[in-house]
């Protein structure tokens, strides 16, 4: 009898036991279940919307596939009811003019707005500021061999998209080539916000002092509330700030960097955000590598992308620096800046593009400069006495 008790408590317990460990493989298996579908990439998903582009393709099958844009013409190169979001645009031009990348402006309408929230010249946007090709990669733009112009920004609308490219030339755009890609959806989640993207320049920044070669004597110059800085965007809204894209042409010898980063937030007097100089603000450090010894670079973030006569009277910069890592937030306004040299010290040419999102489509922008004034040149600044 004792056996026979022996006999069936154990196998109640095994039985209980059996139970436990396929109650511990079944949670087991729903934890890499959960596990697998959290680390899926979006693209192995399932997804919901409807892929569409529209392009310059011929209409009736040939291979003319591009617009003739004549001087002072617009052309409408997207229009969409939504809701969707531009997810691609890809561009190459052939032109007659030297300047077309500074004389072609981009424009973006969202949701029937009668004023654009996009507008830019053409190569300000795509980040080649100073009007000419070079091929760099980065997150969101990039320029391909041969010339040939991406740019990967979601872009939401909620209602209608329009884009529009305007030729502000003489000369004719020969050939125009659009491919943009995006997505009809059934809804935008409430909190997608409006691409926004602002032209700026200084040509030149004015000069604080004519001391160009010691950044300043910054023993002697201070400048803690940002006064005379170099404005890249001002805007008013909630939202948060993605970038930027800077075009620098030298009208003075020596270096050109050393100028902090100021950015202003919700109407602050001081800005709360300062950082410790230019060349650091875009990632890059001493100088990029000097007169002799800069080297350009581009990352997925930040880059300087391209650089010629390195702190010589004529030198070319052009940079770039992307914030998706931890876009700067907003809730009333804000105001990005950056020095021209130590305390705007410098009077070098500025070419810029900001780049953000907010909730509320923003066009309230500065009027664009003429095409003239776009043209990135060096410009004779004098000091005291005349000496230059």
């Amino acid at each position: 009898m004792a056996e026979n008790k022996r006999r069936g408590f154990l196998r109640r317990f095994l039985e209980l036991g059996g139970l436990a460990a396929a109650s511990s493989a079944a949670g087991a298996a729903q934890t890499r279940d959960a596990g697998m579908t959290g680390t899926l990439p979006s693209y192995a998903r399932l997804q919901h919307y409807q892929s569409r582009k529209q392009s310059s393709h011929q209409r009736d099958g040939g291979n003319a596939d591009y617009y003739r844009i004549p001087g002072g013409a617009t052309q409408e190169i997207f229009r969409a009811d939504g809701p969707g979001v531009i997810t691609h645009i890809w561009i190459t031009m052939s032109a007659a003019s030297l300047h077309h990348l500074k004389e072609i402006v981009l424009r973006a309408y969202w949701d029937g707005n009668a004023r654009p929230s996009v507008e830019v010249p053409v190569g300000d946007f795509f980040g080649l500021n100073l009007g000419h090709y070079f091929i760099y990669q980065s997150a969101f733009l990039n320029c391909s061999a041969v010339k040939a112009l991406n740019c990967y920004f979601a872009m939401p609308y909620r209602k209608s998209a329009l884009l529009t490219a305007t030729n502000e030339g003489a000369d004719e755009v020969r050939a125009f080539y659009i491919n943009t890609d995006y997505q009809q959806t059934p809804a935008l989640p409430a909190d997608a916000m409006y691409f926004h993207a602002q032209y700026r320049q200084a040509a030149p920044n004015p000069a604080a002092t004519f001391d160009w070669r010691h950044n300043g004597d910054a023993n002697r110059l201070k400048n803690p509330t940002g006064q005379g800085n170099y404005v890249f965007l001002e805007t008013r809204g909630q939202g948060h700030l993605l970038g930027v894209t800077l075009g620098v042409v030298q009208n003075q010898d020596f270096w050109m960097g050393e100028g902090d980063d100021m950015i202003f937030i919700d109407g602050e007097a001081q800005p709360s955000i300062i950082g410790t100089g230019s060349e650091d603000y875009f990632c890059g450090a001493w100088n990029f590598g000097g007169r002799e010894g800069a080297t350009a670079f581009a990352h997925l973030y930040n880059g300087a992308s391209f650089m010629q006569l390195p702190e010589h009277t004529g030198g070319r910069y052009v940079l770039y620096r992307w914030h998706a890592d931890n876009p700067v937030t907003f809730t009333r306004s804000l105001k990005h800046t950056m020095e021209h040299g130590h305390a705007n010290h410098r009077a070098d040419n500025f070419y810029s593009c900001a780049y953000w999102y907010q909730r509320e489509p923003f066009t309230d922008f500065p009027p664009l400069p003429p095409v003239a004034e776009r043209i990135p040149r060096v410009k004779a600044v004098k000091g005291p006495g005349g000496a230059g």
